[in-house]
């Protein structure tokens, strides 16, 4: 591992590949949020980047991470494998509550697209070591096994304009059976490409993380 300005570049291994990432610490940190998502650059991804900012100013540590290498990205049936992404998401979690930056720090799952979903069946899997969950253009519907194994506080946000997946956010939204909320992005697309929604996406993310990842998670019924 090599750090510079507080940024740390590790890789975590799973399934026999290699995965490399990002941790970002803050000064005080109350949370760390880990990335669940399925490009190959998906660290490098500028919405991504925006949302790690906001986080990263109201004190919540970052791991961005690449749930697939860049080969596997490209193959559809890896991207759409729920169990393989959450698997991996899995060694994420577990290594973030060891890691001698990140133990003992409230943690959180934040996941587009397939990702997500992956996010979901994460925090179902690991109850009480994961905080709060926040989707932005989700698939959340192809967790739909687990919606209800969830017990900490989760936010779906979806665009306005995204009108399917919107459809399914609210339908996953409604199996749900832990402290939850649904922000529909007025003018979103399924990119958030418009002027300021990708900032409004990011700042109900940021506010969800700060209101849940000081508090213990939830006991687990």
């Amino acid at each position: 591992m090599t750090a510079s300005s507080g940024r740390t570049d590790i890789t975590l291994h799973a399934d026999g590949v290699a995965l490399d990432g990002e941790l970002v610490i803050p000064t005080a940190p109350i949370g760390v949020v880990a990335f669940a998502h399925i490009s190959g650059s998906s660290r490098f991804c500028p919405r991504n980047r925006v949302m790690a900012e906001m986080l990263h100013a109201q004190h919540i540590g970052t791991l961005l991470f690449d749930l697939l290498t860049e080969a596997e990205s490209e193959h559809r049936e890896k991207v759409f494998d729920i169990e393989l992404l959450a698997q991996r998401l899995l060694v994420a979690v577990d290594w973030l509550g060891g890691h001698r930056e990140s133990s003992g720090l409230a943690i959180g799952l934040f996941g587009a697209s397939t990702g997500a979903a992956a996010a979901i069946v994460a925090a179902a899997e690991r109850g009480q070591k994961v905080a709060a969950v926040v989707s932005r253009g989700g698939r959340v519907d192809l967790a739909e096994g687990r919606l209800h194994d969830v017990h900490c506080p989760t936010l779906l946000i979806v665009g306005e304009r995204d009108r399917d997946v919107a459809k399914l956010n609210r339908r996953a939204f409604g199996e749900l059976r832990c402290p939850k909320h649904l922000v529909v992005v007025a003018g979103a697309s399924d990119l958030f490409e418009e002027p300021g929604t990708l900032e409004d996406a990011a700042h109900h993310a940021a506010t969800w993380f700060s209101t849940h990842l000081h508090q213990p998670a939830p006991v687990t019924v």
